[in-house]
């Protein structure tokens, strides 16, 4: 039997994939997930309450050989950046989904920080995916502007990552 906390990880990640169908059989215990639209949608749950929120929830089918109660996922409504000020001419983005490391170890210092001047072939960042750490060149000659993720952050294909004043 999946746990509530390995449905809510399994919604995440087919939440935040590219894949619209995906379906999970163990132990007598079968999840199956269909994104319409781009948005998880319920297959087939008739055990699970409606959630009440102003954004539609991802939901679960879950089969077991007994009955049993299933708990409804919740997940949180994300927050709006506010617009940025910051004058620039390039964005670096992410090429892969995976997890943003500013620098090549936790003891190190960042690779880049606002400020720093980059050019084509600089190292900026790492992009963690599937144990792969793949070394982010800013691919332009600038100044770096703006950082726009934190340590540690999952990023997705295409998100940006930096602004950068070109010279």
């Amino acid at each position: 039997m999946l746990k509530v906390q390995e449905i809510r990880e399994l919604i995440k990640l087919v939440d935040e994939s590219s894949i619209s169908d995906f379906s999970y059989e163990a132990n007598g215990t079968k999840v199956s997930m269909k994104k319409e639209n781009g948005e998880v949608v319920q297959v087939a749950a008739p055990q699970v309450a409606p959630a009440v929120d102003t954004k539609p929830e991802p939901q679960v089918e879950t089969k077991t050989a007994e009955p049993k109660q299933e708990a409804q996922p919740k997940e949180e409504p994300k927050e709006e950046a506010p617009a940025s000020t910051v004058d620039f001419d390039h964005e670096i983005v992410s090429p892969m989904v995976g997890t943003f490391y500013e620098s090549p170890s936790p003891e190190d210092d960042p690779y880049v920080q606002v400020g720093d001047n980059v050019d084509a072939s600089t190292v900026v960042c790492i992009v963690e995916a599937m144990k792969l750490f793949n070394e982010i060149e800013a691919e332009t000659k600038g100044e770096i502007v703006e950082i726009l993720v934190d340590n540690g952050e999952l990023v997705e294909y295409g998100q940006p990552l930096f602004r950068v004043k070109k010279k």
